[in-house]
């Protein structure tokens, strides 16, 4: 028994004539007599009373016609699943990402995908890149943000798109005297108390104030620690010192607190795209079509890396 079987005994049933159900159907009245006879035989019961006023259902061909049309609703609701999730309109995205990724660009990417994929389901890990690089590779995430591209065993198999650039800033009360200065020179920071990230991703970040300070300095280690961006830029408003972190700080703005550059400028990491090579799924093919929309300079390197090679 097949699909067209259940159709063109619904086709019947409402046509109530071989002639007028096989003109819907698009096919000969004798192939239909044939078919719907060959149906009779396989469920083993008479289906339709053929009489001079029409063709009806008998009591088996009602019950069977009860089934058939709830089994054409599922072979039609299945087909429309199946291409919405082959759109990546359906499905399951695990995303892991440091929390400065909040600030840029991860609230327009996730806004605008929420929008296009509503029943999608997201997943949101908030993950130190050395946690969420292991769990890249792992397959326990689809997708990861982290500060420097992953590393460690199996990263090879990843691919990795710098989504933004940043370096250090230093952020301070409005009251500070460096509050109306553009920039703020090392020489002034030694002379300062520092606010520093001590979170999910210090190493990297460490290593760049050390670059910026030096490292011995002796500001660093009498530092205040606070676990993200958000704190820092609190403590800062707050006048326990002059809070040193990302550019991406900019994204989270309060009254009371100004910005400034740190000269020299000292690079971090890039914050960076990775995902698995051998993952083709839609669900991740329409979130990097999310991602080239909102961040159009990735666009280009972000197609380079997933081009087939030949």
């Amino acid at each position: 028994m097949e699909a067209r079987h259940l159709r063109y005994a619904v086709a019947l049933a409402e046509q109530e004539h071989f002639g007028r159900a096989a003109a819907t159907l698009g096919i000969a009245q004798p192939p239909l007599s044939k078919q719907i006879a060959d149906l009779e035989r396989e469920v083993g019961a008479r289906l339709f009373d053929r009489t001079r006023q029409g063709v009806f259902p008998t009591a088996a061909g009602e019950a069977f016609l009860a089934r058939a049309r709830r089994a054409l609703d599922e072979i039609a609701a299945a087909t429309v699943d199946a291409g919405r999730a082959a759109r990546g309109e359906t499905g399951r995205l695990r995303l892991g990402f440091i929390a400065s990724a909040l600030l840029d660009p991860l609230p327009g990417v996730l806004s605008r995908f929420g929008r296009e994929r509503p029943d999608v389901r997201m997943e949101l890990h908030e993950m130190a890149t050395s946690r969420s690089s292991p769990a890249l590779i792992a397959g326990e995430l689809d997708v990861a943000l982290t500060l420097g591209p992953p590393r460690g065993a199996g990263a090879e198999h990843l691919v990795s798109v710098p989504v933004g650039t940043d370096h250090v800033i230093a952020v301070v009360s409005s009251a500070h005297p460096y509050a109306g200065q553009p920039s703020i020179s090392v020489d002034q920071l030694r002379q300062q108390p520092l606010i520093v990230s001590a979170g999910e991703d210090e190493p990297a970040v460490v290593a760049a104030l050390h670059a910026l300070l030096g490292t011995d300095s002796t500001a660093l280690g009498g530092a205040a620690v606070a676990r993200d961006v958000h704190t820092i830029i609190g403590l800062a408003a707050s006048g326990v010192g002059v809070g040193l972190g990302p550019s991406r700080m900019r994204a989270a703005p309060r009254p009371g607190v100004r910005f400034c550059e740190v000269t020299p400028r000292t690079p971090l990491p890039d914050l960076v795209l990775s995902f698995t090579a051998r993952d083709h799924t839609p669900v991740l093919r329409a979130f990097l079509d999310t991602i080239r929309k909102n961040c159009p300079e990735v666009g280009a390197a972000l197609n380079d890396r997933i081009r087939p090679r030949s």
